[in-house]
């Protein structure tokens, strides 16, 4: 059945045209000659309001016949089908709705005929799944080639796509569930579709990508096999091939644009098609192709501008991003929100504070991180982006058993790695046959016999169809018995000869040898008379072998550009005298084999060549030439695509929906490199902030997966590419720098504020950065300083704090531009890398050390490893160092100070290490301000206090001690004094076991030759003596020491004496008060306890005393 509009009929609803709402002004009415325009548009009326009327129709008729008798429905049954069953019945009559109760009607008898054999529920299903099929074939008619908007073919065409796609949008759940209609997409609508989707018209293209979306969004669990023909056949087609026309190529990107902004869609396409061992990689496929075009490597049209070019870069990445986000938003459930970790732990949960809502996205973050407070309005919101499908009803990763989703996971990785094998068999295949076969065997994806191979061959498409002709012919004696199982698996039941032979030589491509060829024919020969039994034309199996050979030599003669002299039929005939047991075959026969030789040409099918010519380059063409050559290239698609959905129409493939977060990262593992080159280039080749933009939008999200996954070479490549287009790390990078590099600085800001739980060793790369971004400031606010004039920073070397190794080999980034340059140079660049000063990017930077109390306790370990390391670089320069990251290292130590002692020994660990070092550089400016800093931290770190047997203020107070100990300058050895003097004075009712250290520093400041050490030192001894003794019994021995060392330096005859003197008054409080120095009862039980703890230090340091010191001393 066909929905025509007839003139007659447009004239009968003509009253009804004119009682619209919209009636004709007076003007119109009353003229002689109306616009053509204003014609089109009341004819697409009248066809609109005349389909709408006859649903109306058909809904109406449905009720009646529901509330009227059983018999009157068996009348209507017996009655003729009216060949226009809905356009005979036409009123104008007010419209109804077609509601779901209608369309079920009454279930209680099936209702058949003029339907293929389909039963129906009701009268209306019936009706309703004959208007859809008619309006399907109405869309599958002939245009001409010359389309004219106005021509009667072309609108009828547009006007059925666009009430399908009305069908589509608004159908009810019946429609959606019923087999009658699902059937009726299959074997109608998708073949409707493999047409119109590669239409010269783009209104017709646009249209069909609608509908195939709209079938995506609803019908794609019955719909697996013919979504990837569309995808294979008709999308990546247009986009590699370099005749598709600008707007062509623009309307399947919206069309994959819309398809990548749900998650759900993206994930299932990787589970159902690039898990399937079967079929083909649209995920990777589609990501490589929307690389190529963020790229600007797509082929184009003749003629296409560069404005079109890039819009057609602008949305491959926006489609690239959009890929992303949907992989940020699925993995949300694996990210680890930094300000639930570090000193915010204690806040996570508050009764009074507010939960994040379940559907709150983190990609949305990912995104709206890179602002840099700066209010960008590429927000996701802005760009449309929805992910609606997974939010608040999947449940990802938590549903069911977790044992049961680990082990789906586990088989779809399998799943996975064993057609990645295969994928790697079959291109060893194209080159080398048989080792590709045996590479397939070893690894236990092809059976061992002659018959896996052959149904290897038959099923596999992917094969290369010349290596498959090249292996088939091969003489080994296990070739041969692949080639005999390949034909005999082939039936050629009740064929025509030519037939049968065109259809053996459709599926690979013959070989040119001729003894190969020769086996061939032989094979096929006596397969063919084997399941033609009752065909009595052939005497034997040797005249059909004869004649396919001669047949495939009159194909070659034939079609062939090099044979000029074709062969003639009389020719042909004569060649074949005598074949059939030496008698000659019906003329007639051969007569009707040359025809159909000469009028088709055997070969393989266009699916198997078709792809070599995709994507040719058509330089020098015109675009005549070029529209001819696309309408070819589509035509083979459509016919393809054609095919193959017609012979799937009675097909079924479960489609498996996606519900695990793990999916995500095998999916990344395997688009990673192609995402990376499409950022990478394009932020590299434009400047336009949209396109610049997109990419960091891109770069965040790439790098939040391979954070959430512990990808490491994924995230470290991405940092080191983002680090890169910073240009802080090149040697021309100042001069060179624009205002995307600040957006780029920005960026990496944010990434390290936002998963900075995750960087580890790509923290390196961050504050490579950031240190060379403090010394681009010092440039362009014009500070004059010595850092300026040489180069004093090397590129830092990941090895923890003092370990950390400085590499000098080469400068990079500012010092290498402001090395030798002279004022006039600097002046130059202090004008382009003025924004690296703006409150933006300074804020951007501080972020990274404010928040450094936002990273777990592993982060952070990780983060003031590489801050040390980074230090040690910037201080690495004898003459000209820099302290930015060492200042650094300062405020980071304050912030996270509250942190639990166990992070925080961890931290001190590395930062302690850090101290020892840059303490003991010569530098005395830089030793000085770390001894200063130290003093800060520990008066801050003291106020915490320590419980009894405890060690961390010995850890804390280390780094005095030793600079103490390596420091050759009197004036940060005096300043070491006299910061402990200062903790003592302020903080010595807090100090416990760092009196160990304490009474260490002035251990060695005791042996010092300068007076003002000496006597602070000793001063302060004397003050902890009289004041704080009690407190400092637990490091009784080491006080003693001191004492003693005080005693023994010659040059300080005075001190000597009070040292004794102190020494001497010690003693007295041990006899007097021995129980000071019991720790416990059961030391106070032992005897000996207070000669190890109290008399044998005063005794050994006395010996030392007497052993050491000059004679006036020792007698006193």
């Amino acid at each position: 059945m066909e929905l025509e509009v007839s003139g007659e009929t447009a004239a009968r609803n003509g009253s009804a045209v004119g009682s619209s709402d919209q009636p004709l002004t007076p003007a119109d009415t009353t003229s002689t000659r109306h616009d053509s325009e204003v014609v089109d548009g009341k004819l697409e009326e009248v066809a609109s309001e005349l389909v709408e009327r006859v649903l109306a129709k058909v809904v109406r008729e449905t009720r009646e016949r529901g509330e009227g008798e059983e018999g009157s429905g068996r009348a209507d049954e017996d009655k003729p089908e009216d060949p226009h069953p809905i356009t005979s019945s036409i009123t104008h009559d007010d419209t109804s709705s077609l509601n779901q109760s209608d369309i079920v009607g009454t279930p209680s008898r099936n209702h058949q005929g003029g339907s293929g054999g389909h039963h129906f529920r009701s009268p209306l299903q019936k009706d309703c799944y004959m208007v859809f099929r008619s309006l399907c074939r109405l869309s599958m008619k002939g245009v001409s080639d010359i389309h004219d908007v106005r021509s009667h073919e072309l609108r009828s065409k547009i006007l059925s796509l666009e009430l399908i796609a009305s069908i589509l949008q608004n159908g009810g759940e019946v429609f959606k569930a019923e087999e009658v209609f699902i059937g009726a997409v299959k074997q109608y609508l998708c073949v409707a579709l493999s047409k119109n989707g590669v239409s010269s018209v783009p209104q017709v293209v646009e249209l069909s990508l609608s509908i195939f979306l709209a079938l995506f969004q609803t019908f794609k669990i019955h719909l697996k096999m013919q979504i990837e023909v569309f995808f294979k056949e008709i999308f990546l087609n247009i986009l590699e091939s370099a005749t598709s026309s600008f707007q062509h190529k623009w309307l399947v990107l919206e069309a994959l644009g819309r398809v990548c902004n749900d998650s759900q869609h993206v994930v299932d396409i990787y589970l159902n098609y690039d898990c399937d061992l079967s079929l083909f990689n649209i995920f990777e496929h589609v990501i490589g192709e929307l690389s190529k075009i963020a790229q600007g490597r797509q082929p184009m049209e003749l003629g296409a501008t560069t404005h079109q070019e890039k819009m057609l870069r602008v949305k491959g990445l926006d489609c690239l991003v959009s890929i992303l986000k949907c992989m940020v938003e699925w993995s949300r459930a694996h990210y680890i929100d930094p300000a639930t970790t570090g000193l915010n732990t204690v806040r996570v949960i508050r009764a009074d504070e507010k939960e994040t809502a379940p559907g709150q996205s983190v990609a949305n973050d990912v995104v709206d991180s890179g602002t840099g407070g700066d209010g960008d309005e590429r927000g996701v919101a802005a760009g449309g982006w929805r992910h609606g499908s997974l939010s608040g009803k999947l449940g990802v990763g938590t549903g069911g058993g977790e044992g049961e989703v680990g082990a789906r996971v586990e088989e779809f990785e399998t799943r996975k790695k064993r057609k990645e094998k295969m994928q790697q068999g079959i291109q060893l295949f194209g080159t080398k046959p048989k080792k590709g076969v045996k590479f397939l065997q070893e690894n236990g994806l092809l059976g061992d016999t002659p018959d896996n191979v052959a149904q290897l061959f038959h099923s596999d498409n992917r094969l290369d169809k010349a290596a498959v002709g090249d292996y088939l012919g091969e003489s080994d004696d296990y070739c041969k018995a692949v080639m005999y199982a390949y034909i005999d698996q082939m039936d050629f039941t009740g064929m025509d000869f030519v037939a049968a032979l065109r259809l053996l030589l459709s599926k690979f491509r013959l070989p040119g040898e001729a003894q190969k060829i020769d086996r061939l024919m032989e094979k096929f020969a006596g397969r063919y008379c084997e399941t033609n039994t009752k065909l009595d034309i052939f005497a034997s199996a040797d005249a059909a072998y004869v004649l396919a050979y001669s047949i495939i030599m009159l194909t070659t003669d034939l079609h062939s550009s090099q044979v000029k002299k074709k062969m003639t039929k009389e020719e042909y005939i004569k060649m074949n005298r005598g074949i059939n047991d030496h008698k000659d075959l019906p003329r007639e026969y051969l007569e009707a084999i040359y025809d159909k030789i000469a009028m088709k040409e055997i070969k393989m099918s266009s699916q198997s060549v078709r792809r070599s010519t995709i994507g040719r380059s058509v330089m020098g063409v015109s675009e005549k030439q070029r529209r001819v050559i696309y309408q070819k290239e589509m035509l083979e698609a459509s016919e393809t695509a054609k095919a193959l959905v017609e012979g799937m129409k009675n097909s079924a493939s479960d489609f498996i929906t996606a519900t695990h977060v793990e999916h995500v990262k095998a999916m990344f593992k395997v688009s990673w490199t192609p995402f990376l080159a499409a950022f990478s280039v394009a932020l590299r080749d434009g400047d336009d902030p949209e396109m610049v933009s997109l990419c960091l939008d891109g770069f965040r999200c790439a790098i939040r997966i391979s954070c959430i996954f512990s990808l490491d070479l994924e995230r470290d490549a991405y940092i080191k590419g983002l680090a890169k287009f910073t240009m802080l790390t090149t040697s021309v990078g100042l001069a060179e720098m624009k205002p995307k590099n600040i957006e780029v600085i920005k960026s990496l800001c944010n990434v390290a504020y936002t998963d900075g739980n995750y960087l580890q060793d790509s923290w390196m790369d961050v504050f490579h950065c950031v240190s060379q971004l403090e010394l681009a400031q010092l440039v362009g606010t014009g500070v004059k300083t010595r850092y300026l004039t040489t180069s004093s920073s090397a590129r830092p070397q990941r090895g923890g704090g003092a370990k950390g190794k400085i590499s000098q080999s080469s400068r990079t980034g500012v010092d290498a531009v402001l090395t030798g340059t002279d004022q006039k140079r600097i002046d130059s660049i202090k004008e382009q890398v003025g924004e690296t000063s703006s409150q933006t990017v300074v804020v951007a930077v501080d972020r990274i050390f404010t928040g450094s109390t936002r990273l777990d306790s592993q982060a952070i370990v990780d983060f003031v490893e590489a801050l040390c390391a980074t230090s040690n670089a910037e201080l690495s320069n004898p003459t000209h160092p820099r302290m930015f990251s060492l200042q650094k290292i300062i405020e980071i130590s304050y912030y996270n100070m509250d942190r639990i002692r166990l992070e925080w020994s961890r931290m001190w660990e590395v930062l302690g290490a850090h101290f020892n070092t840059v303490g003991g550089l010569p530098n005395e400016e830089v030793s000085f301000f770390v001894v200063d800093s130290l003093r800060q931290l520990s008066m801050k770190f003291l106020e915490k206090g320590e419980l009894a047997n405890f060690r961390f203020q010995k850890e804390f107070l280390r780094p005095f001690e030793h600079i103490m100990k390596r420091s050759g300058a009197v004036t940060i050895r005096d300043m070491v004094v006299r910061c402990v003097t200062q903790m003592v004075s302020s903080k010595a009712g807090n100090v416990r076991s760092g009196w160990k250290n304490i009474f260490s520093v002035f251990h060695l400041a005791a042996s010092d030759t300068d007076t003002a050490i000496v006597e602070m030192a000793f001063e302060t001894t004397d003050l902890i003596f009289r004041n704080h003794f009690l407190a400092s019994i637990a490091s009784f021995h080491d006080a003693i020491k001191c004492l003693s060392e005080f005693a023994c330096n010659a040059a300080f005859p005075d001190t000597s004496m009070e040292a004794i003197r102190i020494i001497r008054s010690c003693a007295k409080n041990v006899a007097d008060s021995p129980q000071l120095f019991h720790v416990s009862e059961e030391a106070a039980a032992d005897p000996d306890h207070i000669w190890s703890r109290a008399w044998f230090p005063i005794m050994l340091e006395l010996s030392t005393v007497i052993s050491r010191c000059k004679l006036d001393v020792r007698t006193r």
